[in-house]
């Protein structure tokens, strides 16, 4: 049962080191909406969730690049293998910026809901168990 539970303890538990990891992304694109050639960034969830289960390897920092002073930083990125995608507007903007406020926010709330929801399983799978430890 500890082998069950050792399962799936980490896959939640990469699951909510890469959703925090986007979450910061996304909430880059969102600071940076009005920075004129800013290039909204995303990753693939479920390729960087594969990538974490599989290689199992600590987390170090990553930064984006800035082509203004005045863009934010992630200072607590995660992988320097995740593969930072470019977003694609559906309507390009005159000043260059690629962030779609509707398209980000969506994903923000999306992301935000799966990061709850992790938190939601782990947390009953450990009332369940200790249920089960009590009743001995």
């Amino acid at each position: 049962m500890l082998n069950k539970l050792d399962t799936f303890v980490n896959f939640h538990q990469q699951a909510l080191n890469v959703r925090e990891n986007r979450q910061n992304i996304l909430a880059a694109n969102i600071a940076n909406s009005d920075t004129p050639n800013y290039q909204a960034r995303d990753i693939d969830f479920k390729v960087e969730l594969n990538k974490a289960i599989n290689s199992q390897h600590t987390f170090n920092n990553i930064k984006l690049n800035a082509t203004s002073p005045n863009h934010f930083q992630l200072n607590a990125m995660g992988s320097t293998n995740y593969n930072l995608l470019y977003r694609i507007p559906y309507q390009s903007s005159a000043d260059g910026n690629t962030v779609e406020m509707d398209q980000e926010r969506t994903a923000f709330m999306d992301n935000s809901i799966h990061y709850q929801s992790s938190l939601t399983f782990l947390g009953e799978q450990f009332k369940n168990l200790i249920a089960v430890l009590q009743q001995g």
